[in-house]
Protein backbone atom coordinates (compact mmCIF):
# COMPACT_ATOMS: atom_id res chain seq x y z
CA UNK A 1 0.00 0.00 0.00
CA UNK A 2 1.33 3.45 -0.98
CA UNK A 3 1.07 6.72 0.94
CA UNK A 4 0.35 10.14 -0.48
CA UNK A 5 -1.16 13.47 0.56
CA UNK A 6 -2.91 16.58 -0.71
CA UNK A 7 -3.09 20.12 0.64
CA UNK A 8 -6.56 21.60 1.23
CA UNK A 9 -6.10 25.21 2.24
CA UNK A 10 -3.63 24.97 5.12
CA UNK A 11 -4.70 21.41 6.00
CA UNK A 12 -2.68 18.43 4.84
CA UNK A 13 -4.68 15.25 4.25
CA UNK A 14 -2.62 12.08 4.17
CA UNK A 15 -4.08 8.95 2.62
CA UNK A 16 -3.21 5.34 1.96
CA UNK A 17 -3.46 4.31 -1.68
CA UNK A 18 -3.89 0.90 -3.24
CA UNK A 19 -4.79 -0.22 -6.72
CA UNK A 20 -7.38 -2.84 -7.65
CA UNK A 21 -9.12 -4.26 -10.69
CA UNK A 22 -12.09 -1.90 -10.57
CA UNK A 23 -13.60 0.81 -12.77
CA UNK A 24 -14.15 3.60 -10.24
CA UNK A 25 -12.16 5.25 -7.46
CA UNK A 26 -13.33 4.81 -3.87
CA UNK A 27 -12.44 6.98 -0.88
CA UNK A 28 -13.05 5.78 2.69
CA UNK A 29 -12.52 7.49 6.04
CA UNK A 30 -11.97 5.01 8.86
CA UNK A 31 -13.02 5.66 12.48
CA UNK A 32 -9.35 6.16 13.37
CA UNK A 33 -9.32 9.14 10.98
CA UNK A 34 -7.16 7.37 8.40
CA UNK A 35 -8.11 7.90 4.76
CA UNK A 36 -7.94 5.01 2.29
CA UNK A 37 -8.19 5.37 -1.47
CA UNK A 38 -8.73 2.41 -3.80
CA UNK A 39 -8.05 3.34 -7.42
CA UNK A 40 -8.37 1.43 -10.70
CA UNK A 41 -5.11 -0.23 -11.70
CA UNK A 42 -3.04 2.09 -13.89
CA UNK A 43 -4.53 5.35 -12.57
CA UNK A 44 -2.18 8.33 -12.55
CA UNK A 45 -1.25 9.66 -9.11
CA UNK A 46 -1.94 13.26 -10.09
CA UNK A 47 -5.50 12.34 -11.13
CA UNK A 48 -6.03 10.47 -7.86
CA UNK A 49 -4.83 13.47 -5.86
CA UNK A 50 -7.21 15.71 -7.76
CA UNK A 51 -10.13 13.45 -6.88
CA UNK A 52 -9.11 13.37 -3.22
CA UNK A 53 -8.84 17.15 -3.15
CA UNK A 54 -12.34 17.48 -4.60
CA UNK A 55 -13.58 15.30 -1.73
CA UNK A 56 -11.53 17.11 0.95
CA UNK A 57 -14.50 18.82 2.62
CA UNK A 58 -16.31 15.50 2.92
CA UNK A 59 -13.16 13.82 4.31
CA UNK A 60 -12.73 16.49 6.99
CA UNK A 61 -16.42 16.31 7.84
CA UNK A 62 -16.14 12.54 8.33
CA UNK A 63 -13.10 12.96 10.55
CA UNK A 64 -14.97 15.44 12.72
CA UNK A 65 -17.89 13.03 12.91
CA UNK A 66 -15.70 10.23 14.24
CA UNK A 67 -14.11 12.43 16.90
CA UNK A 68 -17.28 12.12 18.99
CA UNK A 69 -16.39 8.48 19.62
CA UNK A 70 -13.08 9.31 21.25
CA UNK A 71 -13.41 8.90 25.03
CA UNK A 72 -12.18 12.03 26.76
CA UNK A 73 -12.74 11.18 30.42
CA UNK A 74 -10.19 12.98 32.59
CA UNK A 75 -7.66 10.80 34.47
CA UNK A 76 -9.04 9.62 37.78
CA UNK A 77 -7.21 9.52 41.12
CA UNK A 78 -9.77 7.25 42.86
CA UNK A 79 -9.79 9.30 46.04
CA UNK A 80 -12.73 10.27 48.24
CA UNK A 81 -14.35 13.50 47.10
CA UNK A 82 -13.77 13.28 43.37
CA UNK A 83 -16.75 12.74 41.09
CA UNK A 84 -17.45 9.91 38.66
CA UNK A 85 -20.05 9.78 35.91
CA UNK A 86 -22.75 7.13 35.63
CA UNK A 87 -25.49 7.41 32.97
CA UNK A 88 -24.77 11.10 32.59
CA UNK A 89 -24.99 11.97 36.28
CA UNK A 90 -22.04 12.82 38.52
CA UNK A 91 -21.63 10.83 41.74
CA UNK A 92 -19.21 11.69 44.53
CA UNK A 93 -16.78 8.93 45.46
CA UNK A 94 -16.60 7.77 49.08
CA UNK A 95 -13.80 5.32 49.92
CA UNK A 96 -13.73 3.42 53.21
CA UNK A 97 -12.80 0.11 54.85
CA UNK A 98 -15.53 -2.46 55.37
CA UNK A 99 -16.36 -6.07 56.14
CA UNK A 100 -16.20 -7.04 52.47
CA UNK A 101 -15.11 -5.37 49.23
CA UNK A 102 -17.80 -3.89 47.05
CA UNK A 103 -19.42 -0.89 45.40
CA UNK A 104 -22.85 0.56 46.01
CA UNK A 105 -24.54 3.70 44.79
CA UNK A 106 -27.03 5.72 46.79
CA UNK A 107 -28.16 9.34 47.09
CA UNK A 108 -25.59 10.71 44.70
CA UNK A 109 -22.66 8.88 46.29
CA UNK A 110 -20.59 5.95 45.07
CA UNK A 111 -19.46 4.00 48.13
CA UNK A 112 -16.42 1.78 47.59
CA UNK A 113 -15.35 -0.45 50.47
CA UNK A 114 -12.36 -2.72 50.93
CA UNK A 115 -11.44 -5.08 53.74
CA UNK A 116 -7.82 -3.90 53.81
CA UNK A 117 -6.57 -0.32 53.91
CA UNK A 118 -7.67 0.74 50.42
CA UNK A 119 -5.09 1.61 47.79
CA UNK A 120 -5.87 3.66 44.68
CA UNK A 121 -5.13 0.64 42.49
CA UNK A 122 -7.58 -1.56 44.40
CA UNK A 123 -10.30 1.12 44.43
CA UNK A 124 -9.88 1.56 40.68
CA UNK A 125 -10.14 -2.22 40.19
CA UNK A 126 -13.33 -2.48 42.25
CA UNK A 127 -14.98 0.53 40.61
CA UNK A 128 -14.10 -0.45 37.05
CA UNK A 129 -15.39 -3.97 37.68
CA UNK A 130 -18.67 -2.48 38.94
CA UNK A 131 -18.89 -0.24 35.86
CA UNK A 132 -18.38 -3.22 33.56
CA UNK A 133 -21.13 -5.23 35.30
CA UNK A 134 -23.55 -2.32 35.04
CA UNK A 135 -22.53 -1.71 31.42
CA UNK A 136 -23.30 -5.30 30.51
CA UNK A 137 -26.79 -5.04 31.99
CA UNK A 138 -27.67 -1.60 30.59
CA UNK A 139 -26.11 -2.11 27.16
CA UNK A 140 -27.77 -5.46 26.63
CA UNK A 141 -31.19 -4.01 27.50
CA UNK A 142 -30.66 -1.14 25.05
CA UNK A 143 -29.28 -3.47 22.38
CA UNK A 144 -32.36 -5.71 22.54
CA UNK A 145 -34.71 -2.71 22.35
CA UNK A 146 -32.86 -1.05 19.47
CA UNK A 147 -32.51 -4.32 17.57
CA UNK A 148 -36.27 -4.63 17.29
CA UNK A 149 -36.58 -1.04 16.00
CA UNK A 150 -33.64 -0.56 13.67
CA UNK A 151 -33.45 -3.43 11.24
CA UNK A 152 -35.49 -6.16 9.62
CA UNK A 153 -32.49 -8.35 8.84
CA UNK A 154 -32.83 -11.93 10.00
CA UNK A 155 -29.28 -12.22 11.28
CA UNK A 156 -28.87 -10.81 14.76
CA UNK A 157 -25.35 -9.56 15.54
CA UNK A 158 -23.33 -10.84 18.45
CA UNK A 159 -22.96 -8.41 21.31
CA UNK A 160 -19.81 -7.79 23.34
CA UNK A 161 -18.17 -5.21 25.59
CA UNK A 162 -14.55 -4.32 25.00
CA UNK A 163 -12.36 -1.38 25.95
CA UNK A 164 -11.38 0.75 22.96
CA UNK A 165 -9.12 3.77 22.93
CA UNK A 166 -10.75 5.83 20.23
CA UNK A 167 -14.28 4.54 19.71
CA UNK A 168 -17.54 4.23 21.61
CA UNK A 169 -18.86 1.44 19.41
CA UNK A 170 -18.19 -0.58 16.29
CA UNK A 171 -19.79 -3.19 14.08
CA UNK A 172 -17.44 -5.69 12.47
CA UNK A 173 -17.86 -7.19 9.03
CA UNK A 174 -18.57 -10.47 10.79
CA UNK A 175 -21.58 -8.94 12.53
CA UNK A 176 -20.18 -8.34 16.03
CA UNK A 177 -21.45 -5.25 17.83
CA UNK A 178 -18.81 -3.98 20.26
CA UNK A 179 -19.43 -1.27 22.84
CA UNK A 180 -16.90 0.52 24.99
CA UNK A 181 -17.64 -0.01 28.71
CA UNK A 182 -16.80 3.67 29.35
CA UNK A 183 -20.01 4.52 27.49
CA UNK A 184 -21.90 3.62 30.68
CA UNK A 185 -20.86 7.05 31.94
CA UNK A 186 -22.92 8.77 29.23
CA UNK A 187 -26.65 9.57 29.42
CA UNK A 188 -28.87 6.65 28.45
CA UNK A 189 -30.21 8.39 25.35
CA UNK A 190 -26.63 8.76 24.12
CA UNK A 191 -26.01 5.05 24.56
CA UNK A 192 -29.18 4.40 22.58
CA UNK A 193 -27.81 6.64 19.83
CA UNK A 194 -24.48 4.78 19.60
CA UNK A 195 -26.24 1.40 19.48
CA UNK A 196 -28.72 2.62 16.86
CA UNK A 197 -25.90 4.11 14.80
CA UNK A 198 -23.95 0.84 14.77
CA UNK A 199 -27.00 -1.29 14.02
CA UNK A 200 -27.82 0.89 11.01
CA UNK A 201 -24.50 -0.28 9.58
CA UNK A 202 -26.09 -3.71 9.14
CA UNK A 203 -27.97 -2.16 6.22
CA UNK A 204 -25.41 0.39 5.07
CA UNK A 205 -21.74 -0.26 5.77
CA UNK A 206 -20.57 3.32 5.26
CA UNK A 207 -21.79 6.82 6.03
CA UNK A 208 -23.62 7.34 2.78
CA UNK A 209 -26.77 9.46 2.41
CA UNK A 210 -28.74 6.20 2.57
CA UNK A 211 -27.19 5.44 5.96
CA UNK A 212 -28.14 8.80 7.44
CA UNK A 213 -31.62 8.52 5.94
CA UNK A 214 -32.09 5.23 7.79
CA UNK A 215 -30.60 6.63 11.02
CA UNK A 216 -32.91 9.64 10.85
CA UNK A 217 -35.89 7.39 10.25
CA UNK A 218 -35.12 5.16 13.23
CA UNK A 219 -33.94 7.98 15.52
CA UNK A 220 -35.15 11.41 14.31
CA UNK A 221 -33.32 13.27 17.11
CA UNK A 222 -29.97 11.49 16.65
CA UNK A 223 -28.09 14.76 16.05
CA UNK A 224 -29.22 16.16 19.41
CA UNK A 225 -28.18 12.92 21.11
CA UNK A 226 -24.80 13.04 19.36
CA UNK A 227 -24.25 16.59 20.57
CA UNK A 228 -25.18 15.58 24.10
CA UNK A 229 -22.70 12.70 23.96
CA UNK A 230 -19.94 15.09 22.90
CA UNK A 231 -20.79 17.50 25.72
CA UNK A 232 -20.93 14.77 28.36
CA UNK A 233 -17.19 14.14 28.15
CA UNK A 234 -15.98 17.61 27.27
Amino acid sequence: MLSSSILYGSTSIDFHLRFAARRTLAISVHPSGEVEVVAPTGSELVRIQERVKRRARWILRQRNFFRQFQPRTAPRQYLSGETHLYLGRRYRLKVDSGDEPGVRMTRGILFVTETKPPSRERIAELLLSWYRIRANEVFREIFEAQWSLVTQTSRKPRFQIKSMRTRWGSLSKGGILTLNPDLIRAPKECIQYVVCHELCHLRHHNHSPAFFKLLSKRMPDWEARKTKLEAAFA
